[in-house]
């Protein structure tokens, strides 16, 4: 179905050769990495490259209204005037303004007069997810966007997406670039076409499962293509791109081709097409080659997207797949997971699951619940079942197709809840289900209580991806699993032609790009406030580690959670008080406890207190290290010493682009992360925007650090102004000091003074 090979090849004609192959061919290996359609968006895109490092600007941009607030304001404070480029703001996950008063309908408002304020484009709540809006609206050959959140993926349209947290859009907006070292790009080769009952979703999750854990893609560039593209759609291709999220690659290109074309012109863009294709011999890190015939109805079980196997096994053997889940959630919540019973839903010959949503930019879009509707009349279901199912188009004119072709009604008629573009189930602001349900879902994450859960109260749900076409198949069944491809396709067969209507758009959505209106004031709600001050990074300073997280992989929504604390967004310091709420719950009130001490020095670098605390947490450094004692308390004032929390986590950061997984722990006081590695570029950038130090860690020091230890991180500012990738650290726990060593990594120079400003506005304003 999927091979895997983390070695290099090189695509030639159409054949796939090896590098020695290549050579005897008489391929210049060098030129041929420059030939990937990677290498050349971006080598277009760079205004220079700099030491290695590509200084990007891009097309367009989007945003969301969970994170349009905060960018705004953060760019506001740091000198905007204008949009200098495209930026949409679309309204697709706050939507519903039934949490929290009238919050979340302030910060729509503050989008469409900021739209209007600084040249750009507003997408009314309910009109279109923002990224079915960007494939309709924005995307086009060759061209990047740059989006926050972690989907922005437009490969499928010849678009590379970038999904990054709020400062590198901050940057864009305030005439700065994305600096990367050029990425290498991973070969992805599609063979033959899907059978019947096999979606975009079964193939995504396919090849999740087939890279995520080994890391072979990571911040890497997939590139599609092969015999087997053209044999799909462009709605199907999109549905697979969306996904690459999930493999933790950096983004994703595709081959162009009529399919393509046709596309563009059909939503009116019809000189945004040009052909993408392998003309010379272009040379790729590794190889991941698909026989799409051989993919089979997907189906991956709590709690992450790599954990997919096929419908069919699951089926066959649900008391071991179902047991396994169990065991991983009595790991991951202990106590909280008693109860969290799945091998209950095993009976009657079957896997009986409880709900299903077909939803968003991987779910919601015209063919996926064309099929689906098609399945549901084709087969109809038991009446007065238990099993609900909900559907969400991904946008109004898709949603006005789907009326005109019979859609909707067919839906209606078997059952289904028909409701508007919305991103909710996705994230848990929507569909939550109930207390030990299982719940099956074309979205995009299935991450732990990422569907609205809440463990803390006892509340503990259990989220299945599956793919549409699988999801109406299990409807049919009265909630039964149960893989598409187990139905009669023959009279399935329908027109899947699609008419573009942008009316909708055209009678709701503010297009102000290039059109600034300066005077147009900005309308603020009582909850959208400014960035508290951030001071710049001391000389030395010590950290208290107040969350150690030994999981192998640590997601961004257990960091912050999602769903109803979306509303929050627009509040840094109401939001922070969730920071690690559903995985560390104690978290919050030790960060605020250092954070107060550091107050209290920056107000008097002689408090009594706050030398009290520094010179008790390093008493073992006094003995083991007399040098480093002297470096740092030879003044006998904490002038140069500031302090800190830290978090510890193995793998921090796999998941959603939002920067408040990083903000919320500098707003509390954090300085740093320690970590063995991090998930995501996108984290890791995060991190930096918001002046906190990156930190890698030896494992077996990782394994060793214990909740509460000290870190003392001497001469921290001038290592990072001196360029330093490594500094001398000493960890002190049960009373003795251990020395390590902590690793920066490669800091661009900008990076560098990010850091030591303490954040991006000071940085700017500086």
């Amino acid at each position: 179905m999927i091979t895997v090979r983390n070695t290099p090849v090189v695509l030639d004609g159409g054949c796939l050769l090896a590098p020695q192959e290549a050579r005897e061919k008489g391929i210049d290996m060098e030129k041929a990495a420059g030939a990937t359609l990677a290498a050349q968006i971006l080598a277009a895109h760079a205004t220079d490259c700099r030491d290695g490092v590509l200084h990007i600007t891009f097309d367009a941009m989007l945003s969301h209204d969970i994170t349009f607030v905060g960018i705004i304001q953060t760019a506001r404070a740091s000198g905007l005037k204008s949009f200098p480029l495209p930026y949409a703001l679309t309204n697709c996950h706050n939507s519903l303004c039934a949490v929290g008063g009238t919050i979340n309908e302030d910060d729509h408002l503050f989008g469409y007069s900021a739209a209007r304020r600084y040249g750009g484009i507003y997408v009314p709540p309910h009109m279109a997810v923002i990224h079915q809006y960007a494939r309709e609206m924005m995307a086009g050959c060759g061209r990047m966007i740059l989006g926050s959140d972690s989907h922005t993926r437009y490969g499928a349209l010849g678009t590379m997406g970038f999904g990054e947290g709020g400062p590198e859009l901050v940057k864009q907006l305030l005439g700065r670039t994305y600096d990367i070292a050029m990425p290498e790009a991973v070969l992805v080769w599609l063979e033959n076409a899907p059978r019947p009952g096999v979606g975009p979703q079964d193939v995504a999750l396919a090849l999740i499962a087939a890279v995520f854990k080994s890391g072979v893609v990571k911040n890497r560039v997939l590139e599609f293509a092969g015999p087997g593209l053209a044999g799909l759609s462009v709605d199907y291709r999109c549905g697979i791109d969306v996904m690459t999220t999930e493999t933790t690659c950096l983004s994703s290109i595709w081959e162009t081709d009529p399919k393509v074309q046709a596309y563009l012109a059909a939503h009116g863009r019809a000189d945004a097409y040009r052909p993408l294709r392998h003309d010379a011999p272009a040379a790729f890190s590794a190889l991941v080659r698909i026989d799409l015939s051989r993919v089979e109805p997907m189906i991956a079980l709590p709690f992450h997207p790599s954990n997919a196997f096929p419908v069919a096994e699951v089926a066959a053997h649900p008391a071991d797949y179902l047991g396994h889940v169990e065991e991983e959630a009595a790991r991951q919540f202990g106590s909280l997971a008693k109860g969290f019973d799945l091998r209950g839903k095993i009976r009657s010959g079957g896997v009986w699951a409880d709900q299903g949503v077909i939803a968003g930019c991987a779910g919601g879009t015209y063919e996926n619940l064309t099929v689906a509707s098609r399945i549901l009349a084709a087969h109809p279901g038991p009446q007065g079942g238990a099993f609900s199912l909900n559907v969400y188009p991904a946008s109004q004119p898709q949603a006005l197709a789907l009326v005109r072709n019979g859609s909707y009604a067919r839906f209606m008629e078997a059952g289904a809840i028909v409701k508007t573009a919305f991103c909710g189930p996705c994230f848990g602001a929507g569909d939550t289900p109930a207390h030990g349900a299982l719940s099956l879902r074309h979205s995009t994450r299935n991450f732990p209580n990422r569907e609205g859960s809440k463990p803390g109260n006892g509340q503990l749900a259990g989220v299945a991806l599956m793919d549409a076409r699988s999801i109406a198949a299990t409807a049919a069944n009265g909630g039964r699993l149960t893989p598409a491809t187990e139905l009669d396709w023959d009279g399935l067969s329908c027109d899947l032609g699609y008419a573009f209507d942008p009316l909708p758009y055209a009678s709701r959505c503010y297009d102000g790009v290039g059109r600034p209106q300066p005077d147009a004031p900005l309308i603020m709600g009582p909850n959208i406030t400014d960035w508290p001050a951030m001071p710049a990074l001391p000389e030395h300073l010590l950290l208290r580690v107040d969350s150690v997280i030994h999981d192998p992989v640590t997601t961004t929504d257990e960091l912050i959670p999602s769903g109803e604390t979306s509303s929050l967004r627009s509040n840094p310091l109401k939001l922070s008080e969730f920071a690690l709420s559903r995985k560390d719950p104690g978290y919050v009130g030790r960060a605020k406890s250092v954070r107060e001490i550091e107050r209290r020095r920056e107000a008097d670098h002689a408090d009594a207190d706050a030398l009290g605390y520094a010179t008790a947490a390093c008493s073992a450094l006094r003995s083991a290290a007399p040098e480093a004692w002297d470096r740092v308390f030879a003044r006998g004032t904490m002038e140069d010493l500031g302090f800190g929390s830290a978090i510890f986590a193995v793998k921090p950061g796999d998941g959603s682009a939002r920067e408040q997984a990083a903000s919320c722990q500098k707003v509390l006081g954090g300085w740093a992360n320690l970590a063995v590695e991090y998930a995501t570029k996108r984290y890791r950038s995060n991190l930096v925007n918001w002046g906190m130090l990156p930190f890698l860690v030896d494992p077996a020091l990782g394994e060793r650090l214990e909740l509460g230890a000290f870190v003392l991180v001497p001469g921290i500012r001038s290592a990072i102004a001196g360029g330093q990738e490594g500094v001398c650290a000493w960890v002190m726990q049960d009373g003795a000091a251990e020395k390590a060593e902590l690793r920066l990594g490669a800091l661009t120079d900008e990076e560098r003074r990010i850091i030591l400003a303490g954040c991006l506005i000071n940085f700017y304003n500086s």
